[in-house]
């Protein structure tokens, strides 16, 4: 028996988005699916009932684009859906966010949310598949703080647009998500073309005001139909161990922290210390579990370090709120690459190295978003021994794939069009120490080492991570964060932009939400900090080189008329393969007459161009050429004047004296100097040999040249 169908309905941005739940899946612990026009995606939620021997929440969120839902089949070998590609990840990444703050602290249940895509138009799917997440959670029988709500804020002009279509994103400078409760905003995650951080705070508070409808038809759909939430089995510390471990080693914590130390020092003093009170406790009682000793020191440390900063706003390695860590660069770092840049912040360091390529090595996109290729890409790489670690080496995580997609967005205002420089451009990140902030140490660097490349970027980037330590009532905003702060602290909130305005955001946090007014605080101080890392930056590299390296291939755009592109390909591609063969270079042509020449030197650029230019030049009247004859005839002589173009000679204007025949003065294969006096309509072409004889202009040639009788070509 067909089940009947609930649905909810909430009203953003002047149209309708829907809820329904009971449909499908009946046996997931919570499952709805959600609509905006022809956008749809399902999601369901379960959690396991019995709890995972970890010390942190176990909750796995998976977004999977289904080709189905835009009409296609996967372009894979095996023509089905294989590993996620970057635009699932990033969606699950944008989901998971937002949701995980508000899960009952201490919970050790499984957790797995899994999205589908459904049904695709011209809609982003991202946003979401947010809120089905959050419906799905809010009337499931699994314990959640929720719901949450999520939107998408874009800018044309100065009109700003709740949830555009990608149509629209097109000419936004703005691409803001937001999720948050009713209260607070929980995560922010934005592109941005050089936008002012007041324009950014105005699209911040309404992103806030629009996602109200959204919370509150789940919130409806939660009272009327949610099942019963069931008790969630928490991994609760032991109060009175906590309070002896803390009394054992607050004073040696206390003074551990008051000396700035580097990275090493100070974690290898943590665990010296760690390993003290675990001695220490094991002795008083042996049957003590050595995981809740290390985890009471664990809440120990983390109390200390936040009062301290909190009371005297002073942080682990000596500095205040606002400094920001001592910055050193390189450029031109691997002789052989590109460009390349170091950009060394404190204790974190990146390496990055531009590649150029022609428009062929672009990166083809097989997903449901309507954009097909990327000429601009950004790769950021995290090996364990950045940290002093050993790993396994498992590819490409999580998250290098969410810091290379943040460092792509930050840069990609900046990167020239096309037409500017005709060039596919690759950008790797290697980060070769870290302590906090290697994503934008990534966005610095990879500005350093496109300007060493001689990339023409609109403008330098620069960025930072700003933190936040706050108990309710006190609360400080930190520039430039440790990963200590970053751990300990309750704000990851990333911001990079040009000396004009923001170009990306990302906000993650661990309290309940924070408010537009703290966020806009903290957008103002973000703004001094990068100032401050651009002006560090300036001092090594200011501008782009103007020049590239020897050993980097050119490419050069020209355009020609569109009905030329047939004769720069000839029949069956021979043209285009003999200039290919003959100059060594590579040509790309485009439909709207746009010829992409690619070479490994100057020399061999130069000569296809001059081909292609031969052959799609057109005769200019009055101009003078030098061309060989093709063809004889009783009445004149054809001159070849460009690569298969000739006009004809008339017998009267072979020579200042009358002849009495055209091989007298012209035979095939001699090459002879004529002006071209008239080009008709349909492209028959008209010269005189006596003009140029003569030194006429093109008014004298055209009086002049009247002949009496001859025949049709």
């Amino acid at each position: 028996m067909k089940p009947e169908v609930k649905s909810y309905t909430a009203e953003v941005g002047g149209r309708t988005i829907t809820f329904e739940t009971v449909k499908l899946a009946h046996q997931a612990g919570g499952a709805v699916t959600v609509q905006l026009e022809d956008a749809m995606v399902f999601c369901a939620a379960t959690m396991s009932k019995n709890a995972r021997p970890v010390n942190f929440l176990p909750m796995s969120v998976n977004y999977e684009e289904r080709m189905y839902a835009g009409g296609k089949i996967p372009g894979s070998f095996f023509r089905r859906e294989g590993r996620p590609h970057t635009d699932a990840i990033l969606t699950s990444r944008l989901t998971d966010r937002p949701l995980r703050p508000l899960f009952p602290e201490g919970m050790r249940n499984d957790i797995q949310v899994l999205i589908y895509s459904l049904s695709a138009d011209d809609n982003p799917l991202d946003i979401l598949a947010i809120n089905s997440a959050s419906a799905a959670v809010s009337i499931s029988n699994i314990p959640w703080d929720g719901p949450v709500g999520a939107v998408r804020i874009g800018r044309i002009g100065e009109e700003f647009i709740v949830n555009p279509t990608y149509a629209q994103l097109e000419e936004s400078d703005l691409d803001l998500r937001l999720a948050g409760t009713k209260e607070a905003i929980l995560m922010v995650e934005a592109g941005a073309d050089e936008v002012p951080e007041d324009v950014m705070a105005k699209a911040l508070e309404l992103g806030h005001e629009s996602i109200q409808p959204i919370i509150a038809a789940i919130s409806t759909m939660a009272a009327e139909i949610g099942k019963e939430k069931d008790e969630p089995i928490i991994d609760k510390a032991d109060e009175a161990l906590a309070q002896k471990v803390y009394d054992f080693a607050s004073a040696d914590l206390t003074e551990l922290i008051s000396k700035p130390l580097d990275k090493d020092t100070f974690y290898g003093s943590i665990d010296d210390l760690k390993a003290k009170t675990v001695e220490a406790m094991l002795a008083e009682d042996e049957d003590l579990p050595t995981s809740d000793i290390k985890e009471a020191f664990g809440a120990a440390e983390k109390k200390i370090i936040r009062e301290r900063m909190l009371s005297a706003g002073v942080r682990i390695d000596g500095r205040g709120p606002k400094d920001v860590r001592p910055i050193w660069c390189e450029v031109d770092t691997s002789p052989r690459a590109h460009g390349s840049a170091i950009f060394t912040r404190g204790e974190t360091q990146a390496l990055s190295v531009a590649t150029l390529g022609t428009l062929r090595d672009s990166q083809m996109l097989d997903g449901l978003n309507p954009k097909k290729e990327a000429r601009y890409m950004h790769h950021y790489n995290f090996p364990p021994f950045c940290t002093g670690e050993t790993k396994m080496l498992r590819g490409t995580s999580r998250r290098e794939v969410g810091h290379g997609a943040l460092a792509e967005r930050a840069l990609l205002p900046v990167i020239p069009s096309k037409e500017e420089f005709p060039y596919t451009i690759r950008v790797v990140s290697e980060i070769m120490a870290s302590n906090g902030s290697s994503s934008m140490a990534s966005v610095c660097g990879s500005t350093m080492s496109l300007m060493d490349t001689g990339v023409p970027i609109k403008a330098p980037v620069s960025g930072v991570a700003m933190g936040l330590v706050t108990d309710g009532e006190r609360y400080h905003i930190l520039s430039d964060i440790l990963g200590t702060e970053d751990h300990l602290g309750d704000m990851d909130f990333k911001v990079t932009g040009t000396t004009k305005g923001i170009t990306a955001l990302q906000m993650d946090i661990k309290i309940s939400g924070l408010s537009t007014e703290l966020m806009t605080e903290a957008l103002e101080q973000s703004h001094e900090a990068r100032m401050h890392i651009m002006d560090e930056m300036m001092k090594t590299i200011k501008t782009p080189r103007p020049e590239m390296k020897n050993h980097v291939p050119r490419v050069t755009a020209i355009k020609i008329p569109v009905s030329k592109i047939g004769a720069i390909i000839g029949p069956g591609g021979k043209m285009i393969r003999e200039i290919q063969e003959e100059t060594g270079a590579r040509l790309d042509i485009e439909d709207d007459g746009t010829v992409f020449i690619a070479a490994a030197d100057g020399e061999a650029e130069a000569a296809a161009r001059a081909r292609v230019e031969d052959l799609t030049e057109s005769a200019e009247e009055g101009r003078i050429y030098t061309g060989r004859v093709v063809r004889v005839v009783n009445f004149g002589a054809f001159v070849e004047i460009l690569p298969g173009k000739d006009g004809l000679v008339h017998i009267s204007q072979l020579d200042t004296q009358r002849i009495e025949s055209v091989e007298s003065v012209a035979q095939v294969g001699d090459e002879i100097t004529v002006m071209v006096t008239q080009v008709s309509p349909d492209g028959k072409i008209r010269l005189s040999r006596k003009a140029v004889l003569e030194g006429w202009s093109l008014e004298e040639a055209k009086a002049n040249d009247q002949p009496r009788g001859g025949g049709r070509r």
